[in-house]
């Protein structure tokens, strides 16, 4: 199996900046890309407008935060060495990252999961179980490491 893209869906929590960490050291191995990319996903809110507290310009704080953490952890692995693009989109997260494996020709797709358990885990299942069901290429699904 010939690696030459790595798909690394970012949430910037402790968990997937550890999968990064991973796509990286593989990514150093196969001398891939690494393409990082964020779902800030925003559901609509409903209700009449005086009753809603979030600014409207919200959605762009958003996507603007999300791009600049997005840049810094590029710069970071270019700094060691490292082809790197990103990607971000508003689209619901399994539903982007299966798309954008598609869409780039990923062979893998390195992402952590975070373990839901319970009614929560039945009802909504998770994005990386959504991701390993639907995804084009393989899935390496890190999970959290122990406290």
């Amino acid at each position: 199996m010939k690696i030459r893209r790595i798909l690394v869906p970012l949430d910037f929590s402790v968990h997937s900046m550890r999968a990064l960490e991973t796509a990286a050291d593989l990514a150093k191995t196969f001398e891939a890309e690494l393409v990082l990319m964020h779902a800030y996903h925003l559901p609509p809110l409903f209700g009449p407008p005086e009753e809603l507290v979030i600014p409207p310009d919200f959605a762009a704080l958003v996507r603007d935060a999300a791009a600049r953490r997005l840049e810094k952890a590029a710069k970071q692995l270019e700094g060691r060495g490292l082809r790197v693009s990103t990607r971000l989109t508003d689209l619901p997260p399994a539903e982007a990252i299966v798309g954008a494996a598609k869409e780039i020709g990923a062979d893998l797709i390195v992402m952590s999961t975070r373990g839901l358990t319970g009614l929560k885990h039945l009802v909504l299942g998770s994005v990386a179980e959504r991701t390993l069901r639907h995804a084009p290429c393989p899935v390496l699904a890190l999970k959290p490491a122990e406290p």
